[in-house]
């Protein structure tokens, strides 16, 4: 190399800006639009479009059912049937016989009364703000400011799709929960990460 190419080469160098790392507060709005995004889309899939309506079957004769469990006065709480207290119950001729004998099922109880929801939506949204918080500091570190429109949407959607869609799969993997049901909550997942990477790919800072 001449003296005049390795002159330019220290001048490149020298004169080279750093790619500007954005702060997570500077990511406060998309990390809320995002949320807000997601909460409006949540509420159209299940009051509107209905598709999770098939997720939890009816039991046969349900009022004999509940009749039935009620005499137990089951506090709330998770439960599975037949229970084994340790690997060496799980293996002895009695639990296995529960097992072949039936039923068999995970299953929760809640408290008695109405359902109130606005406890659970103020939750759900607050999951969403974390989410949000999770996509921005991610998208933070990989990613400078002014990255085009479609890589900041690559990378925030995939991400959120992720924190949307992942958890569920031990579901059907360990408690055989229907895998219908989880693809649709993966289905779910898909639209959240789309609108979550298209306001943070809308709101990604220039620059």
């Amino acid at each position: 190399m001449d003296r005049r190419g390795s002159r330019y080469l220290i001048e490149s160098v020298l004169t080279r800006k750093e790619p500007t790392m954005i702060s997570l507060t500077a990511l406060w709005l998309p990390i809320v639009l995002s949320a807000v995004a997601v909460f409006i889309a949540s509420s159209v899939i299940h009051t509107v479009l209905q598709y999770h309506k098939d997720d939890y079957k009816k039991t046969p004769s349900e009022d004999g059912v509940m009749e039935a469990l009620r005499g137990f006065n089951l506090p709330p709480g998770d439960y599975v049937m037949p229970h084994a207290g340790s690997m060496k119950e799980m293996g002895s001729p009695e639990f296995k016989e529960k097992q072949n004998n039936g039923p068999v099922g995970f299953f929760t109880v809640l408290p008695n009364g109405q359902c109130g929801m606005g406890l659970q939506l103020a939750l759900w949204f607050a999951f969403s703000l974390l989410v949000g918080i999770m996509v921005a500091y991610i998208a933070r570190m990989s990613l400078p400011a002014g990255t085009d429109y479609l890589l900041v949407h690559r990378v925030t959607g995939a991400t959120a799709f992720c924190c949307y869609s992942m958890a569920h799969l031990p579901s059907s993997i360990w408690y055989k929960k229907s895998w219908m049901a989880t693809m649709r909550n993966f289905l779910d997942g898909l639209v959240y990460g789309l609108l979550t990477g298209g306001v943070f790919g809308w709101l990604w800072p220039a620059a």
